[in-house]
């Protein structure tokens, strides 16, 4: 059987700066993605990694070239359609202390997307507070948390718990694409490898 084509990046280009001198931080690369896949970028640091995974959640539109997510090309979307992809392209961030808001809860802040997108039919099982609830319960749990750190802040967890928690927030809207941006970096050695491991059983029971 053929595999699905998620995601298509055809001679994407990146350049900041002025015109006459321009920073290339990303200068025509192309490659697909497939539902169920796994990719990694590689390169030093500076070399355009995070600039592609921001083209690819549509947070900035190249100079150049095409991003395709599910057939479908990114920068043409606009208002609630542009919207409807924020639920299935979900982003994991290196720091994940930085991208918690520190005033929510971790429950507050993993059903956050799903109170923002229940107007969506798909979601509309969520727009009461205690289906989110045992939404985010379930999530908790599918990270390795317990259901008790729904109550906490993020102040009050590790490095990897913290991270765990993003992972948790990121699927809430069951997304068919993660972009994770270097999510272990702030990690110390064997907390990465779980992280990873936790990623890699998540992708084969999510697909």
């Amino acid at each position: 059987m053929a595999k699905e084509k998620i995601l298509e990046i055809k001679n994407l280009k990146q350049h900041f700066g002025s015109a006459s001198n321009p920073i290339k931080a990303v200068d025509g690369i192309s490659f697909d993605v497939y539902r169920g896949e796994t990719l990694g970028l590689v390169g030093e640091s500076g070399c355009g990694k995070t600039t592609t995974g921001r083209a690819i959640l549509g947070l900035t539109n190249a100079v150049m070239g095409s991003v395709k997510f599910e057939g479908r090309e990114i920068s043409q979307l606009k208002g609630e359609s542009l919207q409807k992809l924020r639920c299935d392209l979900q982003v994991i961030f290196q720091d994940p202390y930085g991208s918690l808001n520190p005033r929510m809860s971790v429950g507050e802040a993993i059903s956050e997307p799903l109170a923002i997108h229940s107007y969506q039919e798909r979601f509309h099982r969520y727009r009461s507070a205690e289906a989110r609830r045992e939404r985010v319960a379930y999530l908790l749990e599918r990270v390795g948390l317990t259901k008790s750190a729904m109550r906490r802040f993020p102040h009050e967890f590790s490095g990897g718990q913290r991270q765990r928690a993003m992972i948790a927030q990121a699927l809430a809207c069951d997304p068919a694409l993660l972009v994770a941006d270097e999510p272990t970096t702030a990690l110390d050695v064997t907390v990465q490898a779980e992280i990873l491991d936790l990623m890699r059983g998540l992708k084969d029971k999510l697909n």
